[in-house]
């Protein structure tokens, strides 16, 4: 949708509350009691006009932003971004966020990691906030080393919500750094008890299709945690198309875009052709 057309509709629903407050009073109450209603009810008034001046100058101060967004136009959004953020020294957790992502779009991942260290310099808390995006950037520049200490500092201080992400994050790492038997450890536990159907799935899909031949000595205890954590997600989850509604309520968010291949693998291991 487009953002001016969402501007536009919004402003259209605050005038016709300021109508409703005008003159639904006066059809109800008549014009005397009205007027007493409006005196008795001023405030309503006030928090009307702040909103809508608030809105109009939030629109308008960043129509340069909705419009590179709305045009997909990663290399200008990261330019405007960049004079923002790195000149002008405005690291909010949002425009990081976004500068981050948009170096993730282009496939940066050395800019995210320099944005990463001038962030940590600046506000360190946004390393924390950030961290599957400063992750990722880290596992796709090849860094996975890295990458597993990257997650693993920040397991513990993360938000509810990511908190199961960066464990698998973490997990993933170590697979890709041939640290199997901690990849093993965070899969399992996650396959077991994870209660997120997608990070359930792909981490009994690895433990299925990965680990179980580069472990072979250990493929039947790898299979019997996967095909338990396979009839978890598919209880939660019994038909490809919940499965295609929960990743697709995801994929939104760059650090389960650049998984997008093995959502695509795990779903076939799932249901099948």
């Amino acid at each position: 949708m487009k953002f001016k057309f969402i501007f536009v509709l919004f402003i259209i629903m605050l005038l016709l509350l300021l109508v409703s407050f005008i003159f639904i009073p006066y059809y109800i109450l008549g014009i005397s009691l009205s007027f007493s209603f409006w005196q008795m009810n001023w405030p309503l008034f006030l928090v009307w006009a702040i909103l809508f001046i608030a809105f109009i100058i939030f629109y308008f101060t960043n129509r340069t932003l909705f419009m590179l967004l709305e045009k997909e136009d990663w290399p200008a959004l990261v330019r405007y971004l960049e004079g923002k953020v790195i000149k002008k020294g405005r690291y909010s957790s949002r425009l990081v966020r976004l500068l981050a992502n948009s170096y993730l779009v282009l496939s940066d991942s050395d800019s995210v990691i320099k944005l990463e260290n001038k962030a940590g310099i600046v506000k360190p808390a946004l390393l924390d906030g950030n961290a599957l995006v400063f992750g990722a950037a880290r596992i796709l520049g090849r860094d996975f080393t890295g990458a597993a200490r990257f997650f693993e500092a920040r397991m513990e201080k993360a938000k509810a919500g990511q908190k199961e992400w960066l464990h698998w994050y973490y997990g993933f790492a170590l697979l890709l750094d041939h640290q199997l038997e901690k990849a093993v450890e965070e899969f399992s536990l996650l396959a077991k008890f994870s209660g997120d159907g997608v990070i359930t799935a792909l981490s009994s899909y690895f433990l299925s299709e990965n680990l179980s031949f580069v472990m072979p000595e250990k493929e039947e205890e790898f299979q019997e945690i996967s095909c338990e954590g396979r009839e978890r997600v598919l209880i939660a989850l019994p038909r490809m198309d919940s499965w295609k509604r929960e990743v697709s309520r995801l994929s939104t968010d760059i650090h389960v875009a650049i998984i997008s291949k093995y959502l695509e693998e795990t779903s076939q291991w799932l249901y099948g052709n």
